[in-house]
């Protein structure tokens, strides 16, 4: 059989679900899309009407929605063995206790052998500003130009 006659046998038996995985794709990122656009769209709404909560759902919501679907269907995790979830998932808790363990040394600002001084300052710092200016008008401008 010559290279020709091969290369027509081959396109002639083209896998007929390639369709429906060009239109199941296609349908993935125009979904994509419409929640990029709301969640451009969401702050500028939230802002304008004063709801945080709007701000938060349509910056954090939807950004955790879109992520799903890419790693669900870009990354074929749905079709990946068991195991890979497990490994993912571990990897996470570790993520977790990871910043449960070293947290409460990077939050305070002293710890069992150590303090840090330079953020004790400025928290004092701060801490002066704020009674001298307790409306709040004093945030970051120096008394002089109030």
């Amino acid at each position: 059989m010559s290279a020709e006659a091969k290369h027509d046998a081959t396109t002639a038996g083209a896998d007929p679900h390639e369709h429906d995985h060009i239109k199941h794709y296609t349908k993935i990122y125009v979904t994509l899309l419409v929640l990029f656009g709301i969640s451009v769209l969401g702050p500028v709404v939230g802002s304008a009407v004063g709801s945080k909560a709007l701000v938060l759902i349509t910056a954090f919501g939807i950004a955790l929605v879109k992520a799903y679907l890419v790693c669900a269907h870009f990354m074929h995790l749905n079709i990946e063995k068991r195991y890979i979830g497990y490994l993912l998932t571990t990897t996470v808790v570790f993520m977790f206790l990871f910043y449960a363990g070293v947290s409460p040394d990077v939050m305070e600002h002293r710890g069992r052998n150590w303090e840090n001084v330079a953020a004790q300052q400025e928290t004092l710092r701060a801490q002066r500003e704020h009674a001298l200016h307790p409306e709040g008008h004093g945030e970051g401008v120096p008394a002089e130009e109030h």
